[in-house]
């Protein structure tokens, strides 16, 4: 092998979940930069590297730098020690000041801010109040720099430390000694993969319980974020013994180990041969929910509603009248149908009858989006599950069994959003008194989280039921509501456009034409027919990867959108004022949630600080908490979930081949409230119409509601 000592340039390609990652490397001896390929997890711009590889020609990309083994280094050169400082290491200096200040002390600059900083104030631009930021942030940085050092030593990349800094402090070096697979457990961002390799340099056996069990609990997080509240027995060992490379029945030793000191829980499977395996928080939300669903729907009723024919004075057709009529008897109902099947116009004749007889109503729904349409339908305030419960970090939810809602009946809609622990959370908060109304569409994608609440309720067959299934004559002349139905049915949609149509298809079938095709559309031919701004067109594709999938064609819309200004740079996105960007994880502190889409208003480089606004509230990310964005001009349909666009151009071509599912593109198609543009062919559509294979969901819930019955 060779050895190649370089510092990064560039980050051509980042992928997050496997490391590989592309690279621009400017190093000793090439007039040219140096692409660098292989497995290197969030390698940042400035990074000094150390690395071990050798050198391929690849017959489309050309000469590259193909690493095996890398290691993050202090910068030795006046160039590294530039790209250094410019990182955003040390506060007070950005790209631009790190620049004057290597350009005034050279290769001395490091040792000038550690034992004379005063002379700083030689350097053009900088006065005493920055240099007094620099000492400080310099002297924070000191007391991490062995810590950096030691992990940096072990594979650990610097903004991989500053999270280990951020969560253990002075005892990162101690904990990481012990057991560097707590890394996997603790900090968001770092994977077992990570705290694997960092592990294996540090010389931890390949058959340790420790990394047997975090190599376990990584494959049931990992199913979970599959949907999964629990994998089979069978299920773990063969995908755990893929992934940790052991023997069998080292894995089997160590999962009995776990199952003893109850670091999981199990629960026997109606097959007797087998059992379920559980992380213990989607244990107790799975038993939880089906325990407080059976109390709240057997407990008496605070308050009595009568229907009758005042409330008909609206012409409701049969389905909403039963609908109604059981929402003022039962204490549990599920509403589902689909759009412009009247879900919004039952609701408003649930509330009214509910209003009739003095009743407090609460309104919810999972995501601030659906809460604010909710609103806006209805004339009252509605509110996203996580502020009905009163969630404050760190404590967690203040509504719960101590602390319950005041309220007669609560209407929660958009359901098949919400998934298993935030529906244990939602139901501890519900006194058993209280009326729950359940709205949703069951033929939409589940949630993102594990479970399939809302499918799993209705197929207990323990609550009513109202299914709206007739499209009112409002809703008929929107080919987006009558395709979608035709759609649900198997039908292949109406693709004849017309002058007045609001459902437009265009044939595309050469990848590269449909993503060029997409980028005209949303720059300049919407736009300018429909005189709306970019801004309101929200592109949807069914996955992440290839030429039309979210990623190139959020580079691409950047680049046509978006093509000017300095940014910062992570995970392979280089964010600059003005990007539409999207929140890829619930965080709690900023009261921002998964699938929140906002826009950058500010980049500060100096102090390497975002700052994104979302319906008008400025959240300020550091650059190590920037893998919590990707851009958004571009999303997945599964991340589009709960939330409606004025316009969508969705992308359906065979090389999505393996997503194309009914509810997949169902789903996608009536995110669209004004106007959806389908580029791609007439057989990858059918092929979508045609799948009706919904990927089964390992869970249990359904049948605890009937046993809890039962009992």
């Amino acid at each position: 092998m060779e050895q190649l000592r370089c510092v990064v340039e560039r980050i051509t390609y980042q992928n997050s979940l496997n490391g590989f990652t592309v690279l621009k490397c400017a190093a000793k001896g090439f007039t040219d930069l140096v692409t660098v390929v292989g497995s290197m997890p969030d390698t940042n711009v400035g990074s000094v590297l150390l690395l071990q590889g050798f050198w391929k020609v690849d017959s489309k990309y050309g000469r590259q730098f193909s690493v095996e083994t890398f290691e993050e280094v202090l910068p030795a050169t006046v160039l590294g020690i530039e790209k250094y400082l410019g990182s955003g290491l040390v506060k007070g200096i950005g790209p631009n000041f790190a620049k004057r200040i290597v350009n005034t002390f050279g290769v001395d600059t490091l040792n000038v801010i550690e034992e004379d900083p005063e002379k700083l104030l030689t350097v053009p631009g900088i006065g005493k109040i920055r240099v007094e930021r620099i000492k400080k942030s310099w002297a924070d940085q000191k007391e991490i720099k062995n810590i950096m050092i030691f992990l940096q030593g072990h594979g650990v990349s610097t903004s991989h430390a500053t999270k280990i800094y951020k969560t253990y402090g002075n005892e990162s070096v101690k904990t990481v000694q012990e057991n560097p697979y707590r890394l996997a457990d603790d900090i968001w961002g770092i994977g077992f993969k990570t705290a694997d390799t960092i592990a294996s340099k540090m010389g931890f056996g390949h058959d340790r319980f420790e990394r047997l069990r975090s190599g376990l609990m990584y494959t049931l997080n990992h199913l979970a974020d599959e949907g999964h509240c629990y994998a089979t027995r069978k299920m773990l060992m063969k995908t755990g013994s893929e992934l940790l490379e052991v023997n069998t029945i080292l894995l089997e030793e160590a999962l009995d180990r776990m199952i003893r000191e109850e670091t999981v829980k199990t629960e026997a499977l109606e097959d007797e041969q087998e059992i379920a395996i559980y992380l213990p928080p989607f244990y107790f939300s799975e038993t939880g929910t089906a325990r407080r669903l059976h109390k709240i729907a057997s407990a008496a009723r605070k308050i009595q509603v009568k229907t009758g024919p005042a409330e008909n004075d609206f012409p409701y057709d049969t389905a909403q009248i039963l609908a109604i009529e059981t929402a003022a008897q039962s204490k549990v109902l599920i509403l589902t149908g689909g759009p412009g099947t009247g879900k919004t116009t039952t609701t408003l004749g649930i509330i009214k009858a509910y209003r009739t007889a003095r009743a407090n109503i609460l309104l919810a729904a999972p995501t601030g989006r659906a809460a604010k349409r909710l609103s806006e339908t209805t004339g009252m305030e509605a509110k996203t599950i996580h502020r009905l419960l009163e969630y404050k970090p760190p404590e967690g939810y203040q509504r719960n069994e101590e602390n319950p809602l005041d309220g007669d009946v609560l209407i929660v809609d958009e359901c098949s959003m919400i998934d298993i622990m935030l529906m244990y959370n939602l139901l501890k908060a519900v006194p058993d008194s209280m009326t729950l109304i359940m709205v949703g569409d069951i033929d939409q994608l589940p949630s993102v989280g594990a479970g399939n609440v809302l499918r799993d309720v209705i197929e207990s067959g323990a609550f009513p039921v109202i299914r709206l299934t007739k499209i009112f004559r409002q809703a008929q002349s929107s080919r987006i509501i009558t395709n979608a139905h035709r759609i649900n049915k198997g039908l292949m949609p109406d693709l004849s456009n017309g002058r007045d149509t609001d459902f437009f298809f265009i044939e595309k079938e050469n990848p590269e034409e449909a993503a060029d095709e997409i980028v005209n559309l949303v720059k300049t031919r919407l736009p300018q027919h429909y005189r709306i701004p970019s801004s309101a067109i929200q592109v949807l594709a069914p996955m992440q990867r290839g030429v039309v999938g979210a990623t190139n064609l959020n580079q691409m819309l950047q680049d046509a959108l978006n093509p000017a200004g300095d940014g910062l740079k992570r995970g392979g996105f280089l964010f600059k004022t003005h990007d539409k960007v999207m929140q890829i994880k619930n965080d709690y502190d900023k009261e921002v949630f998964n699938g929140d889409i906002g826009e950058v208003s500010d980049v500060n480089l100096e102090d390497r600080e975002l700052t994104v606004t979302f319906d008008n509230r400025s959240i300020v990310y550091d650059s190590s908490e920037l893998d919590e964005l990707v851009l958004a001009y571009a999303a997945t349909i599964h991340k589009s979930q709960g939330s409606e666009y004025p316009v969508v151009v969705m992308p359906i071509l065979m090389t999505h081949y393996v997503m194309l599912q009914r509810n997949l593109v169902y789903t996608g198609v009536t995110r669209a409230k004004k106007l959806l543009v389908i580029v791609g062919t007439k057989k990858a559509l059918s092929m979508a119409v045609r799948n009706t294979s919904i990927d089964k969901r390992n869970t249990l819930l359904a049948r605890r509601i009937k046993e809890s019955l039962e009992k």
